[in-house]
């Protein structure tokens, strides 16, 4: 919310004070050109004002979504000071989509030119010109395809997301073998998911808790409504946690709670 502010004109020999307020700052698409090519984005603002600089998540649809099928998450619910943006994905072949005609995102380095890494990074600069952004605080999060994304992002902008929550994705053999440092993560399974079998999920998450130097042992976390998390804690400061339920592929109620809940214990005490 912008605070209203006084200004005096002079108007003759008086001063007339008039008040001046300012609307709050309303969510909008926003339109970014990268490399010739016209992107979107739903920029959803701060619904608290701080003096702080503010934390910033990246929420990425799954394949064949779009803003409409992923603003419906509320983050700002349990993180009203943070900048939530809503990207939109461009027609992507997958296993699912051969022809391409869905909307998603590169699931590979060097996929599609890098475009959709590209996008990211044009919108992380369009944010920095319009907010006190907290680089200790940048997130991303994503489901099904978009989790896959998310994934990636972790392995080549490592330097960028300070943790990352993959939903009903997996990470490919990359996340083995980059150089990235490693980041926290909490991933998101249904050990009934039609799409992305859970055995492959597990074999993900495995590979996460070896890369992170993660303790083979999970401690109890957090729980919300019918999700519970499972901490496995990190000798190279970058802890996993697990989000196992019952479902299907469908985005679990509760899921943002643990989400924003882990966002934030990733940079301050837990």
């Amino acid at each position: 919310m912008r605070l209203a502010r006084i200004v005096f004109i002079h108007i003759g020999f008086l001063l007339l004070p008039i008040l001046t307020v300012f609307a709050k700052e309303q969510a909008a698409v926003t339109e970014l050109s990268v490399e010739g090519e016209r992107r979107e984005a739903m920029i959803v603002p701060p619904s608290k004002r701080t003096e702080k600089p503010v934390p910033v998540i990246l929420v990425f649809h799954g394949h064949g979504g779009t803003i409409e099928s992923v603003e419906r998450y509320d983050f700002q619910k349990y993180w009203p000071e943070a900048v939530i943006v809503y990207p939109q994905g461009l027609p992507t072949v997958t296993g699912r989509d051969p022809e391409g005609k869905q909307p998603g995102w590169q699931q590979k380095v060097a996929a599609s030119n890098d475009r959709d890494i590209k996008f990211v990074d044009a919108i992380l600069r369009h944010l920095r010109e319009r907010y006190r952004v907290d680089d200790a605080r940048v997130f991303a999060t994503g489901h099904s395809n978009g989790g896959v994304f998310t994934y990636l992002l972790g392995m080549v902008r490592s330097n960028v997301f300070a943790a990352i929550a993959p939903s009903a994705a997996v990470a490919g053999g990359l996340w083995a073998d980059n150089d990235a440092k490693p980041i926290p993560v909490m991933h998101i399974a249904g050990r009934n998911d039609n799409v992305v079998p859970f055995e492959n999920q597990q074999k993900t998450l495995e590979a996460v808790c070896r890369r992170n130097a993660c303790e083979t042992k999970g401690i109890p976390w957090a729980t919300a409504g019918d999700l519970t998390g499972t901490l496995y804690p990190s000798k190279a400061g970058a802890s996993v946690v697990s989000v196992v339920h019952p479902g299907s592929h469908k985005y679990p109620e509760n899921a943002i709670e643990l989400i924003v809940r882990f966002f934030k214990e990733r940079v301050s005490p837990g």
